[in-house]
């Protein structure tokens, strides 16, 4: 009776840590998906930025003209840099984000299966405390 009374407050702590767990993972999960689609996003935006930096110089090439593009494509070199620094540290979070999904659910299952090991799952008639 005193190891049912002393196993209590632990299976709650380890029912609230569970719940909590429950709570983060689902947002967890949704980050990690926003970030897959942000850095998707910015690969095609490094894509295109280099496309047209590419035709801004044939473009420069083939004017009769002399017109100076080179501080344009300056500028548009200078927006692929951050745009790769962006992706870099998107790709550093998604891979953080996925170790902590991947930890989370390590967690939980060891905690489920502490649980039912110790016997925590049984029901308790509901007329008493």
């Amino acid at each position: 009776m005193a190891a049912l009374a002393m196993d209590e407050p632990a299976s709650e702590k380890d029912a609230i840590a569970e719940g909590l767990l429950d709570l983060l993972k689902p947002s967890v999960q949704q980050l990690d998906l926003h970030v897959h689609s942000m850095r998707e996003s910015q690969v095609e935006l490094r894509e295109h930025i280099d496309n047209l930096a590419s035709e801004l110089g044939r473009i420069n090439e083939h004017q009769k003209v002399s017109l100076d593009l080179d501080p344009y494509v300056k500028k548009l070199l200078n927006a692929r840099r951050r745009v790769v620094l962006v992706n870099n540290i998107l790709q550093n979070a998604q891979e953080r984000l996925r170790r902590l999904n991947h930890n989370v659910a390590k967690e939980t299952a060891r905690r489920k299966t502490m649980l039912e090991a110790s016997g925590a799952f049984i029901t308790r008639p509901s007329g008493k405390p």
